[in-house]
C-alpha cells in the first residue's frame, strides 16, 4: 500500500463488517480501562495554561485523502479547544509509516519540538500488518518508543488496532496483545480498537476502502476525545 500506505487495517479488515460484534465482543475483556466517547457537552471558552500534545503516527494521522485540517490531530484539536481545553496538537503523521519508522524519527521528533509534550499518542502498527512484519518485532518497536516517552517524561495514550482474521489466529493472538500489555506496562492510557467508531460503515470510508473520509475522522474523535482530555496532566495557572 504505497501511496499512503494505511493507517487502519489490512484491505480485507474492513471488508469484514460482519466480524465486527466479534471484535465489539473481544473488547469487553480487556483489562486496561478504554478510553470511550463522553457525553457532547456545550461550547466553552479556552482557558488555563497551554497543553501541548504529539500525534506519532501514519497516514491515520498524516490525513492522507484529506483537506488540509481534516485530519485526526487537527479535528481534535479542535474538539478539545471547543470543549475548553488549551490544546496544541503537533501533527507528526507520516504516510506509510511502520512501528520502526515511527521509532527511527521519534528522538528527532521530540528534540525539535519548540516544548515538551504534555502528552504523545501513539498510533502505529497497521503498516507492519500489511508488510507482514512479525509482531515481535512490533512490540518490540512499540515498547521501545513508549519507553523513550517514559525517559523524557511524556505520558502516552496508545492507539490500539486489531489484526483481521484472515491473518491466521496465532498472528491474531499477538498482534492484538500487543496495545493491552504494553499500555499496563508503561501505565499508558488505551484506545483498545481506534477504528471502531468506523468499522463496518462504509459510508465514513474512502474510495480506497481503507481510510475514513473527513466524517470518518470526525465519529474518532467523537469517540476518543473524552479520554483524550483525561490523559491529559493537570496543570495550575
Amino acid at each position: 500500500m504505497r501511496n499512503g500506505g494505511l493507517v487502519m487495517m489490512a484491505g480485507s479488515a474492513l471488508a469484514l463488517a460482519g466480524c465486527g460484534e466479534q471484535v465489539a465482543d473481544a473488547q469487553q475483556q480487556q483489562v486496561t480501562a478504554p478510553i470511550g466517547a463522553s457525553a457532547p457537552v456545550a461550547p466553552s471558552a479556552v482557558a488555563g495554561p497551554e497543553l501541548r500534545i504529539l500525534a506519532l503516527g501514519d497516514s491515520l494521522f498524516a490525513g492522507y485523502g484529506l483537506q488540509q485540517g481534516e485530519g485526526y490531530p487537527e479535528r481534535l484539536e479542535e474538539a478539545l479547544r471547543e470543549r475548553g481545553v488549551n490544546a496544541r496538537v503537533s501533527n507528526a503523521g507520516v504516510s506509510g509509516d511502520t512501528s520502526a519508522a515511527g521509532l527511527q524519527r521519534l528522538g528527532f521528533v521530540l528534540d525539535n519540538e519548540k516544548e515538551t509534550p504534555d502528552l504523545a499518542l501513539v498510533e502505529l502498527g497497521a503498516n507492519d500488518m500489511l508488510r507482514g512484519i512479525p509482531p515481535e518485532q512490533t512490540r518490540a518497536n512499540l515498547d521501545a518508543i513508549l519507553t523513550e516517552l517514559d525517559r523524557r517524561g511524556i505520558p502516552a495514550v496508545l492507539m490500539g488496532l486489531r489484526a483481521p482474521p484472515n491473518l491466521g489466529s496465532a498472528y491474531v493472538a499477538q498482534f492484538d496483545a500487543i496495545y493491552r500489555e504494553l499500555a499496563q506496562k508503561h501505565d499508558a492510557a488505551l484506545v483498545p480498537f481506534l477504528i471502531e467508531a468506523v468499522w463496518g460503515r462504509p459510508e465514513l470510508i474512502q474510495a480506497d476502502r481503507l481510510h475514513p473520509t473527513a466524517q470518518g475522522i470526525d465519529a474518532l474523535v467523537d469517540a476518543t476525545i473524552g479520554g483524550v482530555a483525561e490523559a491529559l496532566p493537570e496543570v495550575t495557572e
